[in-house]
C-alpha cells in the first residue's frame, strides 16, 4: 500500500510515494517555464503543470516498481492564490495569473472599497493583497472582457490538477483561503462578498476539508498519468498549510520556522486569532477545525544566496558559514537588513530595502557573513512576536528549509529567539504533507495528528546559549530601529 503526493510549483511539479510507515520510497520532479510578458506580470499555462503532473507520476511508478493499484490515494498540494479560468468545456481561456503577479494594485483598491474594508477584515481576516485570486478576476473583466464572458469556472492551481484528474471541480479550506473570497471562520465561501463583486456563486468550487476524499481518478486520467482508474483524490491543502502537516505542526503550541528562499513564521490555531495591524496571515488550517496564522519574510536563505554570489562566489556555503563561527554574537556592531526585495511581515513595503550598518574598519567579511545570518533571525523573530502578542501559543519551534542544515545558523536562530528549535530527521516538503493527508482520507490513520505522530521524526533540538541570549536582546532593539530609521530613504 502506497500514497502518493503530488505539490504544484512555482518552478516545477514535485511528487512522492510514501508506505504505511510513512518512509518515502520514490521521488521525482519536472520543472516548466514561468512567463513574465509585462513588468509586474507573472503567468504559467496550466497545461504545463498537467503535462508535468503525467510526467512525475509516470517517473515515480517506474523508478519504484508500485503497481498503479497499490496506490491506495492521491493529496495535491500546490502554489497559492493563481487564477485558472476554464470555460464550458472544462479548458483553460488563458494563462493563469499566478502568486507573484502584481498587476492588480487597482483592482484590489476597488475590490476594498466595494465591499468596506471592516466586511473584508471580519470574514477573510486578512486585507485583499494583490497576490489573492480576487483581484485577478476582476483585473479579467475590465481588460480582458472577450475571455471575462467564457468563463464558466475558477480554480486554483493544484484544483486545476484534480479537475484533470477526477472531473471534480474541488477546492479545499486553506487554499481557499488565499482567495480573498472565503469566509475564513466559517469555512465556506463568502456569498456575501461575491454577491457585491456580482460573480456568479457558480464559478467557485465546492469546499472540501483537506483529508476528504474530493473525486477518484477518471479513465482518461488513468491513461494519461499510468494510475488506477478510481483512485481516491483527497482534498490537500495549500504548500504552506501542507509543509506544516508534514513537519507535524498540526496542534496547539507548535510553530514551523522555514528558513528557505523566504521566511515562513507557521503556527497551529484551535480557533482564528488576528493580528491587529493584520502584518500576518489567518488561514484555514489542513487539520478540520484547525487554522493557522504565519507571518513571511521574502529574503531568508535568498538573503545568503545573493551575498554570496555577490561578495563570495569563490567560496561554497559551508565554509563561508564556517568562517562566522569565529565572529561574537552582535558582528561587532554591524547590523543587516535584509529587506533586498522589500518586506512583508512586519512591514507590508514594497520600496523596503537592504542594508549593512555600522561597518568599520575593522569588520572582515566573516563579521558580514554573520550580520546575515542574524539579520534573518531578527526578522524571523519579528514574527514571532507578533504570534506572542495576539496570544498564539509557542511551546515547540521546529526548523525546516535549507537554513536549518545549518549548525551555526540554527544556534544563532535558538538564542535571537530565547527558545530551542528542533530539527526533523527528514523533511520532503508540502507533497509529504498532502501524501499523509492522503493516507487520512483514505482510513490509514484517523485523524492528521495521528498521520504525523506516526511519521514525522524529531532529530535533534538546538539549545540556546544563555550568554548569546543576553547579547541578542540588545542587538535585536538596535535592529529594530533600522526599518524606521531608513525608510525615509527608501520611499
Amino acid at each position: 500500500m502506497y500514497l502518493l503526493g503530488i505539490d504544484v510549483g512555482t518552478s516545477g511539479v514535485k511528487a512522492l510515494l510514501i508506505d504505511a510507515r510513512g518512509a518515502v520510497v520514490a521521488s521525482a520532479s519536472e520543472s516548466y517555464p514561468l512567463y513574465t510578458p509585462q513588468p509586474l506580470w507573472a503567468e504559467q499555462d496550466p497545461n504545463d503543470w498537467w503535462n508535468a503532473t503525467c510526467a512525475v507520476i509516470h517517473q515515480l511508478l517506474a523508478q519504484s516498481g508500485v503497481r498503479a493499484e497499490q496506490v491506495r490515494g492521491i493529496g495535491l498540494s500546490g502554489q497559492m492564490h493563481g487564477s485558472v479560468f476554464l470555460d464550458e468545456r472544462g479548458e483553460s481561456i488563458r494563462p493563469a495569473l499566478l502568486w507573484c503577479d502584481q498587476r492588480t494594485a487597482a483592482e484590489c483598491a476597488w475590490i476594498t472599497e466595494r465591499v468596506g474594508m471592516q466586511t473584508i477584515l471580519q470574514t477573510t481576516l486578512n486585507p485583499v493583497l494583490t497576490g489573492f485570486q480576487a483581484g485577478k478576476i476582476i483585473w479579467l473583466r475590465r481588460h480582458e472582457p472577450d475571455n471575462y464572458a467564457r468563463v464558466r469556472q475558477v480554480l486554483l492551481p493544484k484544483d486545476f490538477i484534480r479537475y484533470r484528474l477526477t472531473g471534480e471541480a474541488a477546492t479545499e479550506v486553506s487554499d481557499a483561503s488565499g482567495t480573498a473570497l472565503f469566509d475564513v471562520p466559517k469555512r465556506d465561501w463568502a456569498y456575501e462578498i461575491l454577491d457585491a463583486l456580482e460573480l456568479p456563486n457558480n464559478w467557485f468550487p465546492k469546499v472540501y476539508e483537506s483529508p476528504e476524499i474530493t473525486g477518484r481518478v477518471v479513465a482518461q486520467a488513468a491513461q494519461a498519468t499510468g494510475l488506477a482508474e478510481g483512485t481516491p483524490v483527497v482534498g490537500g491543502a495549500g504548500d504552506q498549510a501542507a509543509g506544516a502537516v508534514g513537519v507535524g505542526v498540526v496542534q496547539a503550541g507548535r510553530a514551523s520556522v522555514s528558513v528557505g528562499t523566504s521566511g515562513v513564521v507557521f503556527a497551529h490555531l484551535d480557533a482564528p486569532q488576528v493580528d491587529p495591524q493584520y502584518r500576518t496571515h489567518t488561514f484555514c488550517h489542513a487539520v478540520p477545525g484547525a487554522w493557522h496564522v504565519m507571518g513571511v519574510m521574502l529574503m531568508a536563505g535568498g538573503a545568503l544566496q545573493w551575498y554570496r554570489e555577490t561578495f563570495a562566489p569563490e567560496t561554497d556555503y559551508d565554509a563561508l558559514v564556517q568562517q562566522a563561527e569565529s565572529v561574537p554574537a552582535g558582528a561587532e556592531g554591524l547590523l543587516f537588513a535584509p529587506y533586498l526585495s522589500g518586506e512583508r511581515t512586519p512591514y507590508p513595503d514594497p520600496h523596503a530595502r537592504g542594508a549593512f550598518v555600522g561597518l568599520t574598519i575593522a569588520h572582515r567579511r566573516a563579521h558580514c557573513t554573520r550580520a546575515v545570518l542574524e539579520g534573518v533571525a531578527f526578522g524571523l523573530r519579528d514574527s514571532l512576536e507578533i504570534l506572542k502578542a495576539i496570544g498564539v501559543p509557542l511551546s515547540e519551534l521546529r526548523l525546516t528549509g535549507g537554513g536549518a542544515k545549518s549548525p551555526l545558523w540554527r544556534q544563532i536562530l535558538a538564542s535571537v529567539f530565547a527558545q530551542p528549535v528542533q530539527t526533523l530527521h527528514a523533511e520532503e516538503g508540502p507533497a509529504y504533507g498532502v501524501a499523509l493527508l492522503a493516507g487520512v482520507g483514505v482510513g490509514v490513520w484517523h485523524s492528521v495528528p495521528e498521520a504525523c505522530a506516526a511519521t514525522v521524526q524529531i532529530a535533534a533540538r538546538t539549545e540556546p546559549e544563555p550568554a548569546q541570549v543576553i547579547a541578542y536582546e540588545a542587538v535585536y532593539a538596535r535592529y529594530r530601529q533600522l526599518y524606521p530609521t531608513l525608510r525615509q530613504l527608501w520611499q
